[in-house]
Parts: structure tokens; C-alpha cells; sequence
């Protein structure tokens, strides 16, 4: 019998999503001014205030009031309406030094014996329908996001538009888990003042399906814009008014979205954010490599689903477990405890060299913290860091590195495909 599957994203004006901006702001300019900084940090933001905490062991000093504001502005808190702005708001910071007692189970005289910064499982998840290895529901909900917040710069054809915004998507699949169609389309944005409900909420909606929507099936291959047919349900700002938004309207937190930032409740999640986190933290680079290793695996053919689990000891180097899930969809004659143990011999998930290999000390990460850390198309760019303790910095970094098809060759050796 078909069945329905539902993900959800939120946007980068999301409270929650605006402290993980902040807190992934912070850690790239301390690796930007010191590529081996510990850095552990947390964001609150409410009306009118914005509060930083955390643990930090770096040698470079940094205006953390200064970024945080920066990064506001540039999500598009700018207007005294909003109650929350970059330019008033309040930014208290209660960041200290890392504890020593995590430190020693990190730091060793070779770097390549680095042990895990805690212990934990994580999870890399990557299927075949759609081009890059994404969950359909979540990349569509992240694609509506993508570009409102786009409308929204842009200001001409949709300018009333407030950065807060959320979106749902509902896919019937077949008993194959084919994707038939797209059942439900949930939006709801923040928006300035209207005159009255009824133009506001017909506005609204006109815009979103008229405008948007047309938008993002032009991203997305002509086999998925088929699933977009006129029998979609739209539940467009469904509560209504959506005026009061923002940190006013909720208070936002680091780390709280973590579904969002993964699979869309796809595949499975070991519970730890990643935002705010340095590489040390398993739970952000190892999640990181699970995920280069399932994107690989299913590119390579192994299977059509691949879920890859790699847990750690705190303290210690090799982890604890690898554990891959093929959903039956292996295309190998071997079993998932098999594949394992050869993803166990193509991809090392020690400490250090998931650092080393996916270049994870370098300040690669304001990108990841809106629209999903995984999905993305490797880039190289070109960043500018400036401190008034520090100067002037350019560096030169690859963005998504954990996204790259460059072990395929090696898996399809491993496997005879």
C-alpha cells in the first residue's frame, strides 16, 4: 500500500537557525586565525538579546560581539520593527577556556593518535533519488527556503517578506519506496503588516505557488517536477498572520534543528549538533565522513540506500564501531556486517585523518549552518576574515569537501563492481 513521508526545513531568519549561524561564525574565525583552536559554543538569541557560551582553547583573540552582530545583519535583522536587529541588539558573551580534563583525552604528542573528542554514534545517509544522494522531501523543503530567502533579497516581487520562515513537504512513495508524487506542500513566512487578513493570506499564497514553486522545480530534474501535479494541497501560512517572528516571536538555540541539518528524519540521527563545534567533536567530523562514505557507496553501486553508523569512545582513536545498513537494496552478494567491515578498510574513521582528509581544520563552516550540511555541491571560495586583534585574512577553502564522489573508484575496487 502507498505510504506518506514528511521532512521539514527551516529558514536561515529561523531563531534556532540564527543562533547556529552565529555559533558556526564564531568557530571560522578562530580557525581562521588559528587552524588548531578547540572550540565548543552555544547561542541563545531572544528580544533583543543574543547570548554566547561555550568552551574555547585558542591562541587568537576575537570580537565574538562584533561577528555576532555581522552575522544578524546579514540574515536580514536589520529593521527596529522586528524587534531583534543586528545594529541594537544586546550580545553578552560568557565563553571560557576548555576544560582540561577533555582536552587531555584530545591533544597527544602525534597528532595522528588524536582520540575522539566524545563518545557517541553518528550517522552518513545517502539514497539514490534524487542527484545528490539527498532525501526528495528535505531537498524540495530546503529548495523552497532557498529561494524565498532569494525573493526576499531581492525585494521587487515579493517585498514584504520577513526572514522567519518554515517549510514542509509530503511525498507519497509506492511499495517500492518510489516517489509517485507530492501529496502536501506546507509554507509559512513571516511577513510585514497587511491591511486586512484576507488580502494578506491570498497574497501570501498567490505568491508562494505562482512564484516560488516555479522556481524550484526549475532546479530539480524532469522526472521530479513530474511529481509536482495540480492535485498538491497547499497549506500556505495556515495559522494566518505570521507578523511576530524572529527571536521576538521565539527564542533560538544552537543545536536545535538537527534534523534539518541531516536527513530530514531519513536514515537516523545519534543526537549530536554540529554547529558551533570544531572537528575534534566526533559529533559534527564524523558525521561528516559517515556521510562521504554512504554518498560514495550508493554512487559506486553498492546498494540504493546506504546508511553507515561509526561510533567512538571518548579519549580513544579507532572507533568503537562501524555498522551499515543497506535496506535491502544492496546490489553485492554480502551482507551488511560484510560491507561493513570493507567500509572499515576504504574509509578511516580515526580522529585525525577525517580531519586531515576532508580538510576540516579550515573555516568551512557559516555555510553549512542554513538549508543543511549535507546535499551540497563542493566548492572552492575564497573567504576574508578581519580583527581588530588580528589583521586582515585570506584564505583559500574547499566548501562540502565530505560531498565529493572521490572515492567511488576505490569502493568499486574494494567491492569487484
Amino acid at each position: 500500500m502507498p505510504y506518506l513521508f514528511t521532512s521539514e526545513s527551516v529558514s536561515e531568519g529561523h531563531p534556532d537557525k540564527i543562533a547556529d549561524q552565529i555559533s558556526d561564525a564564531l568557530l571560522d574565525n578562530f580557525l581562521a586565525f588559528d587552524s588548531e583552536s578547540k572550540v565548543a559554543c552555544e547561542t541563545l538569541v531572544t528580544t533583543g538579546q543574543v547570548v554566547l557560551a561555550g568552551e574555547v582553547k585558542s591562541g587568537t583573540y576575537l570580537d565574538v560581539q562584533n561577528i555576532a552582530r555581522d552575522v544578524i545583519n546579514k540574515i536580514g535583522y536589520t529593521k527596529g520593527e522586528y524587534q531583534f536587529s543586528g545594529d541594537s541588539c544586546g550580545v553578552i558573551s560568557l565563553i571560557h577556556e576548555q576544560s582540561q580534563d577533555i582536552n587531555q583525552g584530545v591533544d597527544r604528542a602525534s597528532k595522528e593518535e588524536q582520540g575522539a573528542g566524545d563518545q557517541g554514534m553518528m550517522f552518513g545517509y545517502a539514497t539514490k533519488e534524487t542527484e545528490n544522494y539527498m532525501p526528495l522531501a528535505l531537498d524540495i523543503s530546503h529548495k523552497i527556503l532557498e529561494t524565498l530567502a532569494e525573493l526576499r533579497r531581492a525585494g521587487d516581487s515579493i517585498p514584504y517578506l520577513r526572514p522567519d520562515a518554515k517549510a514542509q513537504v509530503t511525498i507519497e512513495y509506492s511499495d517500492e519506496n518510489v516517489p509517485q508524487r507530492i501529496d502536501t506542500i506546507v509554507v509559512s513566512t513571516q511577513h510585514d503588516p497587511f491591511d486586512t487578513d484576507e488580502v494578506m493570506l491570498a497574497r501570501i499564497k498567490r505568491d508562494i505557488v505562482e512564484l516560488v514553486i516555479p522556481k524550484v522545480k526549475e532546479q530539480l530534474s524532469k522526472e521530479i517536477q513530474a511529481l509536482f501535479t495540480d492535485s498538491i494541497t497547499y497549506h500556505i501560512n495556515p495559522t494566518g498572520k505570521f507578523v511576530i517572528g524572529g527571536p521576538h516571536g521565539d527564542a533560538g538555540l544552537t543545536g536545535r534543528k538537527i534534523i534539518v541539518d541531516t536527513y530530514g528524519g531519513k536514515g537516523a540521527h545519534g543526537g549530536g549538533a554540529f554547529s558551533g563545534k570544531d572537528p575534534s567533536k566526533v559529533d559534527r567530523s564524523a558525521a561528516y565522513a559517515a556521510r562521504h562514505a554512504a554518498k560514495n557507496l550508493v554512487a559506486a553501486g553498492v546498494g540504493d540506500e546506504i546508511l553507515v553508523q561509526v561510533s567512538y569512545a571518548i579519549g580513544v582513536v579507532e572507533p568503537t564501531s562501524v555498522f551499515v545498513d543497506t535496506f535491502g537494496t544492496a546490489k553485492v552478494d554480502l551482507t551488511d556486517g560484510e560491507i561493513a567491515e570493507k567500509v572499515s578498510q576504504i574509509f578511516d574513521f580515526k580522529p585525525f585523518s577525517i580531519e586531515q582528509r576532508l580538510q576540516l581544520r579550515n573555516p568551512i563552516y557559516s555555510e553549512t549552518a542554513a538549508y543543511g550540511h549535507f546535499g551540497k555541491a563542493p566548492r572552492s571560495v575564497k573567504k576574508v576574515f578581519e580583527s581588530p586583534y588580528n589583521g586582515k585574512i585570506e584564505k583559500q577553502v574547499e566548501l562540502f569537501t565530505w560531498e565529493k564522489l572521490d572515492s567511488v573508484e576505490a569502493v568499486k575496487a574494494a567491492f569487484g563492481l
